[in-house]
């Protein structure tokens, strides 16, 4: 199984995480929904702290880099010039894509296709 998010380009619905620390899209929620990866949205949120917000200058990319071969991942957080601010190991995971970036802007967590 792939995820198909090509089809979100932008859409109005939002939802508020329950920490309130995060809003996300629905291209955010289909890929929670599809891949069981609502963790990946909590990991995220997790770490929206005015000191992240200060070193990324207020723009954040996100990558979770998979390993399928070991279940394992790699969720990067970047300031979109390259300049990581996070990085957590992921011990176990079934995300079925390699690789996926989200964005967070303004508060709100975003597939690029939807920035």
């Amino acid at each position: 199984m792939s995820l198909d998010i090509s089809q979100f380009s932008g859409g109005d619905d939002r939802y508020e995480h329950v920490t309130k620390r995060l809003i996300y899209t629905e291209g955010v929620k289909y890929v929670a929904d599809e891949a069981g990866a609502y963790w990946l949205i909590d990991a995220i949120a997790s770490y929206q702290t005015r000191e992240l917000d200060e070193r990324t200058r207020g723009f954040q990319c996100w990558t979770l880099a998979v390993n399928r071969k070991e279940s394992t991942a790699v969720l990067v957080c970047d300031d979109g010039d390259g300049n990581v601010a996070v990085t957590q190991a992921i011990e176990y995971t079934d995300f079925p894509d390699e690789e996926i970036k989200m964005y967070v802007a303004n508060g709100t967590l975003m597939l690029p296709s939807e920035y």
